[in-house]
């Protein structure tokens, strides 16, 4: 169902936050009549930081524009002249691209959300709603018991100040009376005894009202301060979960997106949070300092100054901790960082625009430092500025968006420039190595009442100068962001983890950097615990309690092989995300098969049944398995693996078209079954031959003078029984063909 028809179904608050999403930036209007087509556009896979995007961004404006007119256009009747005119009036507006696609993506995000809230509390799980549905609601029902307070403490607050001003009229009335009494001296006798009883007796009914009154109002003050203490209890409380628990999440879940994992969410929720802790902490902030200003326009003794001055400072450590934990990074910059290359990173205050920072709008800073330094700055150690290495382009004016109502710095363009390592650690290599970027600003608060200077660390990165090294920084990535644990001392792993918890985070790896919902399965993590622990095993249960080291994973080169585990794993995913992943995501590869488990499973299957495995003798290759009959007996052929370098050449579809010993798939299904909606069409082959003929210009010189064995065609020969270069198509077929001569006939069975 379409997301605007449930929309309109919602009830309540939900209906209320849905419909502030509209106003004169966005009118509901526009998303009424072009809820369909809006819904129908890929948003989503607009990236608003990447200044290339801009002109994709006014392609689907452009369209939104041309929609709106023509739906003008066809409305008829009074309603429709009026509409007509509305909507006419939007189209003409100009309206900055990048601001209105974000507008969109952020109603569209809300409302998808808002429908789920809905979708999910009125759903029939068990009549319950789910712990996050619940958790969601305890904070917006302290939220609301926080506005209750806060609103009691203000009326409170007024009520003291009437009393007070009542108070000090009351007083200067005292002052005045006891003027009075003193000017009785200058007059006779006669009339001084006339008048000054009655003074007297004013002055002392007055006085007693006063020493009442200063009980009274000190009295208020000490409920007031208590009552205070109570809502800022609350609030650290509040803040305390949404800072310590679900800010925490969010950026566990951004960290385990870094290895493939679901994406980490919106911020619009935290940030709905944390203004309005924001603004509620303001405004008991602001009441306390207007309890302090009554109190020095009135001293009266008592505990009040040294509880308000106390007041003043919790309520100025819980803004001071609300200000620095919501300066984040809403987008990480890459985790495997390659010197001289451009990279990009946002950060966020979720805060800045209740509390007004965009008014003066802050600089931050970006800056690469090491592992050490990290910990020393969380130490809050004196760094003396020192930085790791320098990039480029790394200061950026925080900016404030009205429409989403965010304020950010989106660094696009950086780049790091050089690094400075330090000296490594043991078997420490340059891969292992971790660093992060810093960033940090200054601004202030409340018209520079208060001053904040805020930092946040990146991820760790590891940097690298040359592509070759990526594989073995993505491990180092991987195994941090699968294993750091929250509040850890930069950058702490575990060396050694559970192998159940190794294959969650693989698998999710997998499944990310292959795009498919077809992860491992079990079959395919008993096979990986057989390489990694050189077992024989096929019980899974036999691997649940044993545990990998970083070393197994890669440092230490697999029995016999000159990789890692994670060397080989990583080439895999390489080769089938490049060329093989719809053959994959189709389960024409079984991929994690050994070989004498593929001879197990083929002989007993008609002659031509082959299977796909993964080689375990080279880096990122695939080799394909078949029965076939030899004069002497019945065996297993494996032909030498297909790599990426084969497949830039001819697809691995063609590849088994061409080969025409290949019948079924294992178990039995026929290979055009499985693989002829792949197969390159007749016209394109002649092209594609061509590439793989070229891919070998060794060999091209002497093709014509080749003599190759009698069962070669004579369609293949010319007059003088030379090759004929015309016929590319065959011949490309039958060199291949020699090229891939199963390996037991060419390379003894040693090859896989």
């Amino acid at each position: 169902m379409a997301v605007w028809i449930q929309a309109q179904q919602l009830q309540g608050d939900a209906l209320h936050q849905m419909q502030s999403l509209y106003g004169q930036h966005f009118p509901i209007e526009v998303r009424h009549y072009l809820s369909q087509w809006i819904e129908g556009q890929l948003w989503d896979a607009i990236d608003l930081e990447n200044p290339q995007e801009e002109f994709k961004a006014k392609r689907l404006l452009d369209s939104l524009i041309q929609e709106l007119q023509n739906k003008a256009e066809h409305q008829v009747g009074e309603d429709g002249f009026l509409l007509k005119i509305k909507l006419g009036h939007y189209a003409s507006q100009k309206t900055r691209t990048t601001q209105l696609v974000r507008c969109i993506k952020h109603i569209l995000y809300t409302e998808q959300r808002l429908v789920r809230e809905a979708t999910n509390s009125s759903s029939p799980v068990g009549g319950m709603m789910d712990s996050m549905s619940q958790k969601y609601q305890q904070i917006n029902q302290a939220f609301e018991e926080l506005r209750l307070l806060t609103q009691d403490t203000e009326n409170d607050l007024r009520k003291l100040q009437h009393n007070q001003e009542y108070f000090i009229i009351q007083y200067q009335e005292s002052l005045r009376i006891q003027a009075q009494l003193t000017s009785l001296a200058t007059l006779p006798p006669a009339d001084r005894q006339l008048r000054e009883p009655a003074l007297l007796s004013k002055r002392a009914t007055v006085e007693a009202w006063l020493t009442r009154e200063a009980n009274t109002l000190q009295k208020y003050r000490l409920d007031l301060a208590e009552k205070h203490q109570k809502t800022l209890q609350l609030l650290r409380k509040q803040q305390t979960i949404i800072l310590d628990d679900e800010l925490i999440q969010w950026k566990r879940r951004q960290q385990l997106a870094g290895n493939g994992g679901p994406p980490e969410g919106g911020l619009d929720i935290l940030q709905s949070w944390c203004e309005k802790l924001a603004e509620t902490i303001w405004q008991n902030r602001q009441q306390i300092r207007r309890a302090e200003h009554l109190r020095q326009q009135l001293p009266i003794p008592g505990p009040i100054e040294e509880l308000l001055n106390e007041l003043n400072s919790t309520i100025t450590d819980i803004i001071s901790a609300l200000v620095t934990s919501t300066f984040i990074i809403e987008k990480q910059p890459p985790q495997v960082l390659k010197t001289q290359t451009k990279f990009a990173a946002t950060v966020r205050l979720l805060v800045g625009g209740k509390l007004n920072v965009h008014m003066n709008p802050p600089q931050v800073k970006a800056t690469i430092i090491s592992e050490q330094q990290a910990k020393a700055l969380l130490k809050n150690e004196n760094t003396r500025n020192d930085s790791s290495g320098e990039i480029l382009n790394n200061n950026c004016v925080m900016e404030y968006h009205q429409t989403t109502g965010t304020l950010s710095a989106h660094f696009r363009n950086m780049s790091l420039k050089r690094i400075k390592r330090s000296d490594r650690r043991g078997a420490e290599s340059v891969t292992e190595e971790k660093f992060t970027i810093l960033f940090e600003s200054q601004f202030s608060v409340g018209g520079n009442e208060l001053v904040f200077q805020v930092k946040t660390l990146s991820l760790p990165v590891v940097v690298i100068v040359h592509g070759s090294q990526d594989n073995n920084a993505t491990a180092t990535v991987l195994w941090d962001n699968a294993f750091a644990e929250p509040g850890r001392v930069p950058f702490l792993v575990p060396d050694k983890v559970l192998w159940p918890q190794l294959c969650d985070a693989i698998n999710m790896k997998y499944k990310a950097e292959v795009q498919s919902n077809r992860g491992l399965s079990e079959e395919n993590l008993v096979f990986l615990a057989q390489k990694a622990f050189s077992s024989s095993s096929n019980n899974p249960d036999d691997y649940r309690n044993m545990t990998m080291t970083w070393s197994q994973f890669n440092r230490e080169s697999l029995p016999g092989r000159n990789f890692t585990f994670w060397q080989w794993f990583d080439g895999v995913m390489e080769l089938t995300k490049k060329h093989l992943k719809p053959h994959w995501n189709d389960g024409a590869i079984l991929g994690f098969v050994n070989k004498q488990q593929a001879q197990d499973m083929l002989m007993s299957k008609p002659n031509g049944t082959f299977l796909l495995r993964f080689s375990d003798s080279e880096i990122g290759g695939i080799t394909i398995a078949w029965v076939a009959e030899n004069p002497n007996k019945r065996m297993v052929w494996n032909l030498m693996p297909y790599t990426t370098k084969d497949f830039s050449i001819r697809s691995l579809a063609d590849r088994i078209s061409d080969l025409n010993h290949l019948l079924f798939l294992y178990p039995d299904r026929p290979k055009d079954e499985v693989f002829s909606k792949y197969y390159t069409p007749p016209l394109s082959k002649a092209v594609d031959v061509s590439r793989f003929l070229f891919a070998f210009p060794p060999v091209l010189p002497f093709l014509p003078h080749l003599s190759f064995p009698s069962s070669l065609p004579d369609s293949m020969l010319d007059a003088d029984g030379e090759f004929d270069l015309d016929d590319t198509m065959d011949v490309a077929r039958h060199v291949e063909e020699l090229l891939r001569r199963p390996v037991e006939s060419q390379w003894g069975g040693q090859q896989s």
